[in-house]
């Protein structure tokens, strides 16, 4: 396994940090992860020691104002910011891997910024994977805004002790005050419309342990994908890749992606 990081400049000339994980060989497929608010593209250890030894290549950035990349802390004027920032990442990654398949994995707001990437880019796309996101029913009141200035509570996370620990004690999670999330609020209202524009094989994934399970089935009943599975786990909770049930978890997402890479593992060469 090879491992490589660097910074790439995105919108407005922040720099933002990524890294990679190679196998031994061409890659059978790409995974580019775009993770969850306050957290950053080193959480994903799991889906690292999983993939990479099966032939797989897994890319992901650092959000601006997340992890080791400039900008303000968890905080954008506009969600799509983050977007416009995967869509130079993502031209980055097909640039080094001009011929193999790209799957899109978005965990909690990291689906969200999928979401929204694959309802202007799903042509780039081999496949979208959600994680922990999920959306409200169209229709419902908005949830209550959670109050500015609090941290993050953490026991919604993991049912693993040691997972929460790391969390608490990584430096480069924000543990800070939260802003208040506009940007993310106007998000969710226009998900409706973008996730019925979607025609891309999907996987929505999450723990039935929270409020995840609801929502990923609203977004499985309204995605545009005709190929879409949904899978629910009894008991996990938010972060699934990082539940002591993870080994299943993983085996799911490797099953559906080995169905999703057709007749070769590479795109043919123009």
């Amino acid at each position: 396994m090879t491992h490589n990081e660097g910074r790439f400049t995105g919108l407005g000339g922040l720099h933002i940090y990524w890294q990679c994980w190679l196998p031994d060989g061409n890659p059978k497929a790409v995974l580019l992860i775009a993770h969850g608010f306050a957290e950053h593209s080193g959480r994903y250890g799991n889906v690292v020691r999983h993939f990479v030894p099966r032939g797989y290549a897994v890319y992901a950035p650092d959000h601006r104002g997340h992890g080791r990349s400039d900008g303000e802390r968890v905080q954008v004027a506009d969600f799509s910011e983050y977007v416009k920032d995967l869509k130079t990442f993502f031209d980055m990654v097909r640039r080094e891997r001009p011929t193999e398949r790209i799957f899109l994995v978005g965990h909690s707001m990291g689906s969200m910024i999928a979401l929204a990437y694959a309802a202007e880019h799903q042509h780039e796309l081999a496949g979208l994977v959600t994680s922990g996101g999920g959306m409200a029913r169209p229709g419902d009141p908005p949830p209550p805004p959670r109050p500015a200035g609090m941290p993050l509570d953490t026991a919604f996370l993991s049912r693993d002790p040691a997972v929460i620990k790391a969390y608490v004690e990584d430096p480069l999670v924000y543990r800070g005050p939260l802003p208040r999330m506009s940007a993310m609020a106007s998000m969710r209202d226009r998900l409706p419309e973008m996730v019925a524009r979607i025609r891309l094989p999907a996987l929505i994934m999450a723990g039935n342990g929270g409020p995840d399970g609801a929502r990923s089935r609203v977004l499985y009943e309204h995605i545009g994908s005709q190929d879409k599975t949904l899978k629910l786990y009894e008991g996990l909770l938010h972060e699934i890749f990082n539940e002591p049930e993870h080994p299943l978890v993983m085996a799911d997402l490797e099953s559906w992606l080995e169905a999703h890479l057709g007749p070769g593992t590479r795109l043919p060469k123009h």
